[in-house]
């Protein structure tokens, strides 16, 4: 498993929400899969509220 650093924006009560979260998983889709689940779950999102706009191998 590798680490990787995915970045992007969401959708908060007051605009639009920078973040940055570093995963572990397998190969960059992966990665992105489990941001777009932890989002959902923390801040009770649906996926088209979430805009990913880069993931990179830390």
């Amino acid at each position: 498993m590798s680490q990787f650093t995915v970045s992007g924006t969401f959708e908060a009560r007051d605009g639009r929400q920078a973040f940055e979260r570093s995963v572990d998983a397998e190969n960059e889709s992966v990665a992105e899969e489990h941001v777009l689940s932890q989002f959902g779950a923390e801040h009770n999102l649906q996926r088209t509220q979430i805009e990913i706009e880069e993931v990179t191998a830390a």
